[in-house]
């Protein structure tokens, strides 16, 4: 196997999201845009999306890093709008939009236009919640969007599963639908339940980072396989054990964190990078064999289709916002007031992304007849042209929408407050149990490193306070940024000193890795306080 090709794809794409960052436009669009060019220029290898290898091997992993960054008190408190969204959206989705489709499109069954409803009904949130972050839009709606994102896949492939079934003429009905929507779902659920704490306990008691590093990279895989194993659904399962091992992420060791949050931000940039501009790259084979559909026909379709995704989220979020509060006053309680503004946001956040190609890749040449998938090539045109519409389209106007809508951003202020008053309550319990400590005669020390660790625990709690106060007016900045700038000047100072005796044969690499590996530590920990 030649591996070049993709090295070359993952390289290029990185090199692109990288440039992207230092551009307005987020690296989605610009990740498809050059797929899209790069898919015509001679020389280019051949990039098929082959879905055996993107739902089990890089669909686990970025759902497995969102769900980790995700927080499981915030999708519980808002589980009622994730679940309008990921489950009952999509099954509406699915059936309006495939019904549409084959009112529109002449000749195309109703089951095969079933399929490629539930293929384009999973909006793909990874875009969506990247420009939501960027913008500062209110936390509700980011967690709403990205709770969509992390169920919506299993509910998609399940409808699929069902409605491809009736299309290849393997018998489907009502009833074995709902049991395999039940059977997917609560099984999923149930194999993440069974596997969370097992895998925890493991990440609690390896003692080398490494070994720990190692187990989490399985992980998603693992849960993943074995639910998909059962005929359950793998989606839910690595999403349950992500939210599991994020919620109690505390309790492993610090260098397995430090580590593990290196890691696992290199794996998904990678494999974001390297999925989006997949997706560009599929053009060639999507437009081959349209059969007797005319170039005129095709994008006809195509636009019909777009439109309806577009109009079916938003006929779906709008009374899903508002009914359930006009019906139930607990529900108007419990959850914040809100107005128009939010459900515009959510309805036009629903870009489709690289799980709607990868189902659709999947759909067979033939059905159990052994004749031909009905419009199968134009239902693959059809997946190509809604996913680029959406990323393009909404992808593009999505920021200026947020702006122009001004819905109120985090407040910075009064995040830095809260920040700076749990410190303050924590600090004040290190120093209470500091002083039991050395009321201890098994923990005597000098007096100087008494003092030593009483300085670093009055340098975190005035840290963040410092950050609200007055700044420097030659340099604009506050006093905990002149610390922080300052501190790592001198670790700068001594890393050189390091490398100097290094270089002069006064110490070996060993030790000067040991010594470098403290003050990258020190310089760690610093970063993580300001970020």
């Amino acid at each position: 196997m030649d591996a070049l090709p993709l090295v070359a794809l993952i390289a290029v794409s990185a090199a692109i999201a990288g440039a992207a960052r230092r551009t307005p436009v987020p690296a989605p669009l610009l990740l498809v845009t050059a797929g899209l060019i790069a898919a015509y220029v001679p020389g280019v290898p051949d990039y098929t999306l082959d879905p055996h290898i993107v739902l089990p091997l890089i669909l686990p992993p970025l759902l497995h890093s969102a769900a980790v960054d995700s927080s499981y008190l915030d999708l519980r408190a808002n589980a009622r709008p994730v679940a309008l969204l990921s489950v009952g959206y999509v099954l509406f989705a699915t059936v309006t939009v495939g019904y549409l489709a084959y009112v529109l499109v002449p000749d195309l069954p109703l089951t095969a236009a079933l399929v490629l409803g539930a293929v384009v009904a999973p909006p793909d949130a990874v875009a969506a919640t990247a420009i939501a972050r960027r913008l500062g839009l209110p936390n509700r709606i980011t967690t709403i969007l990205q709770g969509e994102s992390l169920v919506n896949d299993a509910t998609a492939i399940t409808a699929y599963k069902v409605a491809l079934a009736a299309a290849v003429g393997e018998g489907a009905s009502w009833a074995g639908g709902i049991a395999e929507f039940a059977l997917a779902s609560l099984g999923g659920i149930g194999v993440g339940l069974v596997l969370m704490v097992p895998i925890h306990w493991m990440r609690t008691h390896l003692k080398e980072a490494l070994l720990q590093n190692t187990l989490s990279l399985l992980i998603p895989f693992v849960a993943y396989a074995a639910a998909e194993w059962v005929g359950a659904s793998g989606v839910l399962a690595v999403v349950v054990v992500a939210l599991y091992l994020g919620h109690r992420a505390w309790q492993v060791d610090f260098a397995t964190r430090l580590q593990e949050a290196a890691v696992w931000k290199m794996v998904a940039f990678i494999l974001e990078s390297s999925v989006f501009a997949l997706i560009g790259l599929q053009l060639p084979y999507v437009i081959e064999d349209l059969g007797g559909y005319s170039v005129g026909e095709t994008l006809w379709y195509a636009v019909g289709v777009f439109v309806a995704v577009v109009v079916v989220r938003f006929i779906w979020v709008f009374p899903a916002t508002f009914l359930p509060r006009g019906l139930s006053k607990r529900i108007r309680e419990r959850e914040p007031d809100t107005n128009w503004t939010a459900p515009v946001i959510v309805g036009w956040a629903g870009m489709r992304g690289v799980v709607s190609l990868a189902i659709a890749f999947s759909i067979p040449l033939a059905t159990a007849d052994d004749e031909p998938f009905p419009a199968r090539n134009l239902v693959l045109f059809l997946t190509f042209t809604t996913v680029i519409g959406t990323l393009v389209i909404q992808g593009l106007t999505l920021p200026p929408l947020i702006r122009a809508l001004k819905l109120p951003g985090r407040d910075a202020y009064a995040e830095t407050l809260a920040e700076a008053q749990a410190q303050s309550e924590a600090s004040q319990a290190a120093e209470r149990r500091l002083d039991e400590l050395l009321a201890d005669e098994r923990n005597a020390l000098p007096q100087p490193l008494a003092d030593r660790l009483r300085t670093v625990l009055e340098r975190r709690r005035n840290a963040v306070w410092e950050r609200l106060g007055a700044v420097n007016e030659l340099t604009g900045e506050s006093a905990d940024d002149t610390y922080r700038r300052l501190s790592g000047e001198m670790i700068s100072a001594e890393r050189e000193v390091f490398v100097q005796l290094r270089d002069q044969r006064r110490i070996d690499d060993e030790m000067m890795r040991t010594l470098l590996r403290r003050l990258d530590l020190e310089e760690a920990a610093a970063y993580r306080e300001e970020s």
